[in-house]
């Protein structure tokens, strides 16, 4: 019997399609998925103008290959750097480190009775591009329990005040088994034919649009406002 995958969804609570579409160009619309929850494409749009624009901008540009598709990745592949050279120097990564001050007060009166420092109650989380107060993390083809990383990393951000928004850019839905099968075999460093298939790369448990929509079906973003973006067919040269 053919196992069914159940951790996957289609955006079963993202905003309706009419409440943020007329936010993007057609040709945007055509190249990629698109969606928004909590209202991140409209807080985009209305709060951040310049940094949405970059993204419009970046999504317009936006064409990969199917060499870089092929050639294998590593600590940071070809896809990765090229993302990178898109964005400008003020789209920086960054990393989020906080101690929590706590003070305990008398319920009836005044004045502290008890404090103290919780130190390191945030460290260590990291997000690709941050620019303002406007987040976004590429994740092309890692195992999709990345994306609990990312979504967590989102949230933290986010509760302790330096976001308003995040955005995720992966691999669209369409971008699928019988897509990659066409690109043959993978490349090697010199750029000759090797022998794996490139499908074999790109599992059903890897970062792409269906994992992610059930991740944020679940509510694993916290608060913060997600707009998440798929790569498709249409992205390809």
């Amino acid at each position: 019997m053919e196992q069914i995958d159940t951790d996957i969804s289609d955006g079963k609570i993202a905003d309706p399609d009419a409440a943020f579409r007329h936010y993007f160009p057609d040709d945007i619309l055509q190249k990629f998925e698109i969606f928004s929850y909590r209202n991140a494409a409209g807080v985009l749009a209305s709060s951040f103008p310049d940094q949405f624009q970059t993204v419009l901008n970046v999504l317009s540009e936006f064409r990969i290959t199917r060499e870089q598709i092929r050639t294998p990745g590593g600590s940071k592949g070809p896809i990765a750097q090229y993302v990178d050279a898109l964005f400008p120097e003020d789209w920086v990564e960054a990393r989020i480190s906080a101690d929590l001050h706590v003070k305990l007060l008398h319920a009836k009166g005044s004045g502290v009775f008890r404090q103290y420092v919780r130190e390191g109650f945030l460290d260590g989380h990291r997000i690709d591009f941050v620019n303002g107060k406007v987040a976004l993390d590429l994740e092309w083809n890692s195992k999709d329990q990345t994306y609990d990383r990312d979504l967590y990393a989102f949230s933290a951000f986010y509760e302790a005040g330096a976001i308003d928004v995040g955005i995720i850019l992966t691999r669209g839905s369409s971008l699928d088994n019988a897509f990659f099968r066409s690109l043959g075999k993978v490349l090697n460093k010199d750029g000759s034919e090797g022998r794996e298939d490139v499908y074999k790369k790109f599992g059903a448990s890897t970062t792409w649009m269906g994992k992610l929509l059930y991740r944020l079906d679940a509510g694993r973003n916290g608060g913060c406002p997600i707009l998440a973006i798929g790569i498709t067919p249409h992205c390809v040269a």
